[in-house]
């Protein structure tokens, strides 16, 4: 079949297209929109858990696109992270990263994010239609993530800018560009921490080491910038698409609005009904094998669909219903296996601290738009609003 995200509807709700997909097989080709191969898609819950911890399924990009002609000038630091790694590569880089992203320090974050996100509602207006994203969803994550890694406030806004634009769908000028700007404003900002350092993530990065093992120059600055992107762009969409869910179900919304505290406890549901992340990083099989009753040869780009697997009714019953009494212990959002996000515990204490503040300081917040005009961002991995309007 042609490549799903082609269909017109697709940004606006894509579970009708991954439902009918998957009813077909949870795992089949699909051709690009020129009509050439464009790989394998994993609709299914049980297959997409298996190929997220299947070791035949590589994330090297270098290696798989290493002799083939491109046009890209993709900075490394942004072609090759961590994200695009195999052990034992990755095993080394991701035990550096978490001696120094441990939830120690996410604890001590909890009253910067606690100041921060009321600092942002204190900008509300009451009774007034607001945008639920640009007032809350965006600076936030964007806020803590700078901060944890010490980017000076004179950055950000371009930090903010230059992350956005590498998720550009259809513009490969624009996210090269970007790259390179946030690949030389980390390289700038680890030669300033060199000369006069600090306590913040970046600069235990600077140190951390594994016995005699240190990470490179070319490492550091891109774990800072895959830390920087990856530690906003998720936590952004998390808050955005679980605010859209509770308004448009308003029973649920209330029972949060007279319990807010209750908020921890119905995170893994909101993720699972709408992923932040719609599909996971590029994957390709390193051999012929068969998932799902599919063949898929040596060398296919294989899709996980995160957003699809999590609305599967075989592990999920009534997927499409957000149910706060749900117990959605193992979806996918963060994904699975040895590439499961590392910043999961940082997203999850921001969004349970900004709904809850949301749902304390603005009871009676509702949509102020009709959801069927809400606007989406044209970015193929992310699944992500571009605003949220909402009346205070």
């Amino acid at each position: 079949m042609t490549d799903p995200t082609q269909d017109p509807g697709f940004l606006q709700n894509p579970y009708p297209v991954y439902a009918a997909m998957r009813s077909v097989c949870p795992v089949q080709p699909v051709s690009s929109a020129s009509g050439g191969p464009a790989g394998y898609v994993i609709t299914g819950y049980a297959q997409a858990r298996e190929a997220l911890a299947d070791d035949r399924l590589s994330k090297d990009t270098a290696a798989f696109f290493a002799g083939k002609e491109s046009r890209r000038r993709l900075h490394p630091a942004v072609a090759h992270t961590m994200l695009a790694a195999d052990p034992p590569r990755h095993t080394r880089l991701r035990r550096l990263v978490t001696k120094a992203f441990t939830t120690r320090a996410v604890a001590r974050l909890r009253p910067f994010i606690e100041r921060v996100t009321d600092e942002l509602l204190d900008q509300w207006p009451v009774g007034e239609r607001t945008d639920f994203v640009a007032g809350l969803a965006v600076p936030l994550p964007v806020i803590v993530i700078c901060e944890l890694l010490g980017v000076p406030e004179s950055d950000r806004p371009d930090v903010r800018r230059w992350s956005g634009e590498l998720f550009a769908a259809g513009r490969p000028d624009v996210i090269d560009a970007a790259s390179h700007s946030l690949a030389d404003c980390m390289t700038g900002l680890i030669a300033a921490k060199r000369l006069n350092a600090g306590d913040s993530l970046l600069d235990r990065l600077i140190m951390a080491r594994d016995g005699d093992d240190r990470l490179s120059e070319a490492e550091l600055v891109s774990l800072a910038v895959l830390l920087l992107v990856a530690g906003h762009e998720t936590t952004t969409n998390f808050l955005g698409n679980a605010a859209l869910a509770l308004l448009r179900h308003p029973a649920e919304l209330d029972r949060l609005r007279r319990d807010p505290g209750d908020v921890p406890r119905v995170l893994d549901e909101l993720l699972r009904f709408d992923s932040p992340v719609g599909t996971a990083t590029f994957r390709y099989t390193t051999q012929a094998l068969t998932l799902g009753g599919t063949d898929i040869p040596a060398g296919a780009p294989v899709l996980v669909a995160l957003g699809a697997a999590n609305r599967d009714p075989e592990r999920f019953p009534s997927p499409d219903l957000l149910d706060l009494d749900r117990d959605a212990a193992g979806h996918l959002a963060f994904g699975h296996g040895i590439h499961r996000c590392v910043g999961a515990p940082l997203a999850m204490a921001e969004a349970e601290i900004a709904l809850r503040a949301v749902l304390t300081r603005f009871p009676g917040i509702r949509l102020a738009a009709p959801p069927d005009r809400l606007q989406w961002r044209r970015a193929r991995l992310l699944r992500a609003l571009t605003s949220l309007p909402v009346m205070t």
